[in-house]
C-alpha cells in the first residue's frame, strides 16, 4: 500500500516540476518496496524459528524441511539487502543485528536451490 500526499501537494509539486513529481512517486515505491521486503524476511525468520522450536529431534524430513527454510530466508535476506543497497544503505552488520538473522542463512543469501551441493 502506497501512501500518498495530499492531492494540493502533488498538485503544487506537479506545476513546480514535472519531474519532482515523479521522483516523489518513485521514492514512495522504493520505500513501500523496502517495507514489504523487510516484512517478508521477519515473516521467514519467523517461520524458520517456530520450526526449530517444534522439531527438537533431528531427522532426515526435518532436515531437508529446515534446509528448504533456510533457503527461503536466504532468499528473502538477499531481496532484502538488494533493495536496501538500491537505496544506499549498505551497512548490513545493524539489518542482521536488528534482525536477528542466524549465520546459516545469511551464508545462504543469494544461493539458488541450484547452488547446494
Amino acid at each position: 500500500m502506497t501512501v500518498r500526499a495530499p492531492h494540493t501537494f502533488v498538485s503544487k509539486l506537479w506545476a513546480n516540476s514535472p519531474a519532482a513529481a515523479l521522483e516523489y512517486e518513485i521514492a514512495q515505491e522504493k520505500a513501500s518496496t523496502l517495507g514489504r521486503l523487510g516484512r517478508a524476511l521477519e515473516a521467514t525468520l519467523a517461520t524458520l524459528r517456530a520450526f526449530d522450536d517444534a522439531s527438537p529431534e533431528k531427522t532426515g524430513e526435518t532436515r531437508r524441511k529446515r534446509r528448504t527454510l533456510v533457503d527461503a530466508a536466504g532468499h528473502a535476506l538477499w531481496l532484502f539487502v538488494v533493495q536496501r543497497e538500491a537505496l544506499g544503505l549498505r551497512d548490513t552488520r545493524t539489518l542482521m543485528r536488528d534482525y536477528r538473522v542466524p549465520a546459516e542463512v545469511f551464508n545462504r543469501m543469494g544461493a539458488t536451490p541450484f547452488d547446494r551441493p
